[in-house]
């Protein structure tokens, strides 16, 4: 079997990415689908952090709300494995990442609703392919009750909690992103 990572990487180029691996996930069992959803969750937990969502406050100019936060993870995940990896051990290591790179030197008012560092839809792969898979409407959600996980809906970042909008932490903290991204820009 594709491994969780495998799948995340191959969709990449993909004109719809969440699409394309919920097929491939939609042919697979019902065990490797909720493996899936389970590997997803652990990334999604592994960057769930205070200063991650301040990362994306800081490159999407203070529009990351707690839902904003909810679909920029999955987009962490979307960069790959070796760039995902990067982001939880340093946030601010986001400022080497191309796609960080190209919106910097965009005016945030000209981005596409594909610019934005966002990717909500992985959210629902394992979740429509499980239902296609197995014809059951959210089934996933009792297998998954019956592995005793949860099916996330909301962040609960760890660490400390700080106010983004403070420059002076926010430049101590994430120097090169804040160097990338000035307030008011």
């Amino acid at each position: 079997m594709t491994g969780f990572w495998e799948l995340i990487e191959e969709s990449a180029g993909q004109a719809d990415r969440a699409g394309w691996i919920e097929r491939r996930l939609a042919a697979r069992t019902p065990a490797e689908i909720v493996e899936f959803d389970i590997a997803l969750t652990a990334a999604r937990r592994r960057a769930e952090t205070w200063t991650v969502w301040a990362a994306g406050y800081r490159i999407m100019s203070g529009l990351c709300s707690g839902d904003g936060f909810w679909y920029f993870l999955p987009w962490l995940v979307g960069l790959g494995r070796d760039s995902f990896d990067r982001v939880v051990a340093d946030p601010d290591a986001l400022a080497d990442v191309p796609q960080v790179r190209r919106l910097a030197a965009m005016r945030m008012d000209r981005w596409t609703d594909d610019d934005w560092p966002e990717w909500e839809a992985l959210n629902y792969v394992s979740r429509q392919a499980y239902d296609t898979a197995t014809g059951e409407n959210e089934g996933i959600i009792d297998a998954l009750r019956a592995l005793r996980h949860e099916y996330p809906e909301d962040p609960a970042p760890t660490g400390d909690e700080w106010d983004f909008d403070d420059e002076a932490e926010m430049g101590r903290r994430l120097p090169r992103l804040s160097a990338l991204f000035p307030t008011g820009r």
